[in-house]
């Protein structure tokens, strides 16, 4: 059952941007098409767009049947949220684990333990793309995305993860205090990663666990870091000061995997 439906009985609106995954420009929208495992929900072209491409474009459409719209250019780039290199279409992805939070909270029930990691600000598409892979791989149950301070789910994003973010747990909130104050009401503990804090490899932690990775720069929000119960740190050798986010997250997703297997 996908997100929109749960969230229809559960009496929650969603918004699209919580359900699919929108993939612009023309040889990714053909990718998808041509990928029977995703589902397509539609495909949007600029008024105007002509051509073999756009022609092609719709043939595959018309195979899988799924819809075609028409839309002035100014639309299909605001939708896309990118203005350079859309290239006048557009196709929306079922994201079949992709969910707002309070969805995957009613989903996950009372009592079931659960891990998740949490994204802070993190803003390199490239880094976004390999976490949502690694925590897939891990086998973990979500990765918080925020609408708000971490890049869309685009072809970057995409390309990074190697396709697996059309299948990822994603979890979305507007923000990341939103989210964590959401999973802390259901009895999660909220951990950050950041250098100082305790280690990781040690720390005793709780059947529902999330663990808050933040920006490449700067590390955790203040906003943040006023929801933690604690600040745990990957233990590091040999002069070493830090790990690049996206190695942090694997370490702790296999970390968090380990300990429930």
């Amino acid at each position: 059952m996908d997100a929109i439906l749960r969230a229809t009985l559960l009496g929650v609106t969603v918004s699209p941007k919580d359900a699919f995954i929108t993939v612009y420009g023309r040889k990714p929208v053909l990718e998808a098409l041509a990928d029977d495992a995703l589902a397509v929900d539609k495909v949007i072209l600029a008024e105007g767009t002509r051509g073999e491409s756009a022609r092609e474009i719709e043939r595959a459409a018309q195979r899988r049947g799924v819809p075609v719209q028409r839309a002035s250019a100014h639309r299909v780039k605001v939708l896309a949220g990118n203005g350079r290199h859309d290239q006048g279409v557009l196709a929306d992805v079922v994201a079949p684990r992709m969910a707002p939070v309070s969805v995957f909270l009613s989903d996950l029930g009372a009592r079931r333990p659960a891990a998740v990691l949490v994204l802070d600000r993190v803003t390199n598409p490239s880094n976004v793309g390999m976490i949502l892979r690694t925590a897939t791989g891990a086998g973990l149950d979500g990765v918080l995305l925020p609408r708000r301070g971490v890049p869309a789910i685009d072809p970057l994003v995409i390309k990074a993860s190697a396709g697996v973010a059309f299948s990822a747990p994603v979890l979305r909130s507007g923000t990341a205090e939103e989210g964590l104050v959401a999973l802390k009401e259901a009895g999660f503990g909220v951990f950050g990663l950041d250098a100082g804090g305790s280690s990781l490899l040690a720390a005793d932690l709780p059947p529902r666990v999330a663990l808050v990775l933040g920006n490449e720069t700067d590390g955790l929000s203040a906003g943040v870091r006023a929801l933690l119960d604690d600040v745990l740190a990957i233990p590091l050798f040999a002069g070493v000061e830090s790990l690049n986010v996206a190695s942090a997250a694997a370490v702790a997703a296999y970390e968090l995997h380990r300990r429930r297997s």
